[in-house]
């Protein structure tokens, strides 16, 4: 029997919020668990975590560091949070077009 923590019970909430609220933008997302967190997949290179606390999202690499840059938002602002990454979803859209990648 697999039993679900408090706080993945709590962030897998908070994510499925957040897809409800994506879905307002006309932006259709899923929501996966496990190991205390939640991920919100979005579009090709955009997954949102959750830990019930925030949600956090890449928004792009720093060649100096060699790391990624994240932004982040309060768990308990969905929409705010929809928001911000229907922003970064938008951009992703429009670098897929402009390369022509295949997002599938």
């Amino acid at each position: 029997m697999v039993t679900t923590s408090s706080d993945e019970a709590g962030a897998v909430d908070a994510a499925e919020e957040l897809r409800d609220a994506l879905a307002q933008h006309e932006i259709t997302a899923d929501v996966h668990d496990g190991y205390g967190l939640a991920l919100v997949s979005v579009w090709v290179g955009l997954i949102v975590w959750c830990d019930g606390r925030r949600f956090w999202w890449r928004t792009g690499w720093n060649p100096r560091q060699y790391r990624p840059i994240y932004a982040w938002h309060p768990a308990l602002e969905p929409v705010q949070a929809a928001r911000r990454v229907a922003l970064r979803y938008a951009d992703l859209r429009r670098e897929h077009a402009r390369t022509g990648q295949d997002a599938s």
